[in-house]
């Protein structure tokens, strides 16, 4: 088995990170996840939080706010609905997040009320996390 696979890291605006990684800590919606070379394909949707890539370079952190992982053997690709390094996550960026988020709470339909209400919970955990 490898020692490392193939991380793909991609938001709407840029590709953020494209590494041989050893490890990546997920922040699933089902809950957090490592996956590692030689992992069972696994397709998981992403909930608000930090995504870290262990390479040879070290660790690196990712603010997400959703989107989907495709986790298979050779590797890992995370399309995140937005997506940044974790020192791009300032107090106003956080906000502007807070806002779209409570935005999302309040216009969902009744059968989704519950759901919107742990993203926006998830967006300000999210927030313990800032770079100040």
């Amino acid at each position: 088995m490898a020692d490392t696979m193939q991380f793909d890291l991609v938001s709407p605006e840029r590709k953020l990170a494209s590494v041989q990684a050893r490890e990546v800590r997920i922040p699933g919606a089902d809950g957090d996840l490592t996956a590692m070379p030689g992992h069972s394909p696994l397709i998981t949707t992403l909930r608000p939080g930090i995504l870290t890539v262990v390479s040879a370079e070290g660790a690196a952190d990712y603010a997400v706010t959703g989107g989907f992982a495709e986790i298979n053997g050779e590797g890992v690709i995370v399309l995140a609905e937005r997506g940044m390094p974790k020192a791009e996550l300032t107090p106003d960026v956080h906000a502007e997040m807070m806002e779209e988020a409570r935005k999302v709470v309040e216009t969902a339909p009744p059968s989704l009320v519950d759901a919107a209400a742990k993203m926006l919970a998830d967006m300000e955990a999210l927030g313990t996390h800032m770079t100040l």
